[in-house]
């Protein structure tokens, strides 16, 4: 399985303090009318760590059937306990996900022998995995040698690299592992030295954009990189402004694509400031 381009990290649509699955079908018919990738329905910016098991699968089994084949869809399936992160593969497998984002188990911090017994143990459901390095959110950087022989363990076919630095993640990509950044505000860089794409925030509001700013990465079309990066980046620096998706909520929420619901301990944010998000498509 090889992945590539731009995958969004969709936030989940709430409607007085229940899921909007009529918004999250418009949500994912409009990326993909917009020629992203890829669909990412349960990571971070999809407020996981709030959803009950049925709304989980609602997400993951909607996002699968609004796909219908034509891009995979990439649950986050992640946890700090091994059997749960186990299960929810299996779950996503049964529901007809394409492979199952993990994210390195957050708060344990485990050592290199668990992180590897973790991974092996996830790669057995038969899932194609992408583990999910931020250390901004597990507490623990992985060193470099043992993040790649991560990569490496069967069943593994991508890594989701978001510590937001460019020189590690051109390392493991020099390593001939397929990196999709993390990060909106380095993914250009680190596609225009090979990186492969991006799970990303920012498509979530300017889909259209961010396909075209990833194409131009990659094919190494270095004024139309400039031009996309210099209208997106003031964007990009209000998403993160406030913990995700705090600020791409409230901004959706200006282009009437959800509500600025979202659930504690998060709270709604902020609309964007005047003419920020202005002509986004």
């Amino acid at each position: 399985m090889e992945l590539h381009g731009v995958h969004t990290a969709l936030v989940t649509p709430f409607s007085d303090g229940a899921l909007d699955l009529d918004a999250f079908e418009a949500l994912c018919s409009r990326q993909i009318q917009a020629g992203v990738s890829g669909l990412v329905p349960c990571g971070t910016t999809g407020e996981t760590p709030t959803l009950d098991e049925e709304e989980w699968t609602s997400l993951v089994a909607t996002a699968v059937r609004i796909a219908d084949g034509r891009v995979p869809v990439t649950a986050g399936c992640g946890t700090n306990a091994t059997n749960t992160t186990v299960a929810n593969i299996t779950r996503a497998k049964a529901l007809g996900a394409s492979a199952a984002l993990v994210v390195f188990p957050y708060y344990n911090k485990p050592n290199p022998a668990g992180h590897r017994a973790h991974v092996e143990a996830c790669c057995r459901v038969g899932l194609p995995v992408v583990l999910y390095h931020v250390p901004g959110r597990t507490g623990q950087r992985l060193d470099g040698t043992l993040l790649q022989e991560l990569c490496e363990i069967p069943g593994v076919v991508a890594v989701k690299e978001a510590t937001g630095d460019v020189d590690f993640g051109q390392r493991l990509v020099h390593a001939d592992i397929t990196v999709l950044s993390g990060d909106d505000f380095t993914f250009p860089a680190l596609m225009s030295v090979g990186g492969h794409g991006v799970i990303s925030v920012i498509s979530n509001l300017a889909p259209k954009m961010t396909v075209a700013l990833a194409r131009a990465a990659a094919d190494g079309n270095r004024d139309e990189m400039i031009r996309l990066n210099r209208r997106l980046q003031p964007v990009v620096d209000y998403l993160f402004s406030d913990s995700n998706p705090v600020p791409c909520k409230a901004a959706m929420a200006e282009f009437n694509l959800c509500a600025n619901e979202l659930r504690l301990p998060l709270t709604p944010g902020k609309p964007p400031p005047a003419g920020l998000i202005e002509g986004l498509q």
